[in-house]
């Protein structure tokens, strides 16, 4: 058989390459130093490069508050330096809780050095727009990241769940390289919406979120009986956990998204990898799709 999955790395701009799965921070809470360590060592071991934060992450899973995931990343940069040059380091900004977004060129040049700061860093590799500020016009937004690409704070900018036709407008006053967006087999809109299309036609980095739709996939919980059937029957036929076969589902596209996976458990980070050498042919994948639609594609 031949398996749609591309194992080769991914470029995002002038960025350093980068694997197809990259370790997610939204849980990185709650952990000594030491401990968050040996979650980075699992992950970079594991060939997940890019770390992806953000400066909101740390107001929830126990979390002390906003910033709190950067601040611990940060610790572990500091007592453990020689680690910043094995990653490609991704974090976004513009989500206050309560306003809700503010992409103001004043707030996100504020949002970035705060981030910095809390990083430990001189410079963020990739940095990314949280959610789309709709009262922020394209050329404020721009001149921020511009600013910022300018003095060395930024290497890259991208954007996170923006819809196609605002990568579009904004891409018109800024280079963009990547969007970040959420994608599993029970998020399957960025096939049709054209978010996928557009990451192609760019190109676009694609980085997928949430890719066990918040461990559904794994535990089964709440899902379609002809869905769970589908997974666990290709889980079994490729001799791999059900979370492993979802994993290789939202690699299998040809945009060749880079895949990131939230788990904090390490000898899970450390097996995410069997999910690149799963086989999956075109008819498997149409075959999740149709089983999480509920329904036949014409």
């Amino acid at each position: 058989m031949n398996s749609l999955i591309d194992k080769s790395a991914v470029v995002i701009g002038g960025l350093a390459p980068v694997g197809r799965l990259a370790f997610g921070c939204w849980r990185y809470v709650g952990m000594s130093v030491s401990e968050a360590r040996l979650r980075i060592d699992a992950a970079l071991g594991a060939g997940m490069n890019l770390i992806d934060t953000a400066d909101v992450y740390g107001l929830d899973w126990g979390g002390t508050g906003f910033g709190a995931c950067e601040e611990l990343l940060g610790a572990v940069l500091k007592a453990n330096p020689a680690l910043r040059a094995r990653m490609v380091l991704a974090s976004k900004g513009g989500i206050i809780p309560g306003v809700p977004y503010d992409s103001s060129a004043k707030y996100l040049v504020e949002a970035c050095e705060a981030s910095l700061a809390r990083l430990n860093t001189e410079v963020i590799d990739l940095y990314q727009i949280h959610r789309p500020d709709f009262f922020a016009h394209p050329a404020e937004i721009a001149e921020a990241l511009l600013r910022l690409k300018r003095d060395g704070k930024i290497r890259e900018v991208g954007a996170s769940n923006f819809t196609p036709s605002q990568i579009d407008m904004l891409a018109e006053a800024v280079p963009i390289v990547s969007h970040q967006f959420e994608y599993s087999a029970l998020r399957l809109a960025p096939l049709t919406d054209g978010t996928f299309d557009q990451c192609l036609r760019r190109p676009l980095a694609a980085l997928a979120w949430s890719p066990l739709a918040g461990g559904k996939l794994s535990t089964g919980e709440g899902l379609r009986a002809p869905l769970l059937k589908c997974l666990d029957h290709l889980a079994q036929r490729e001799g791999v956990d059900r979370a492993t076969l979802a994993l290789a589902f939202t690699l299998a596209h040809p945009a060749r998204p880079v895949v990131i996976v939230g788990t904090m458990n390490v000898e899970r980070i450390a097996a995410v990898g069997a999910s690149l050498d799963v086989c999956l042919e075109r008819n498997d994948v149409y075959d999740i799709i149709e089983a999480s639609m509920g329904a036949s594609l014409p």
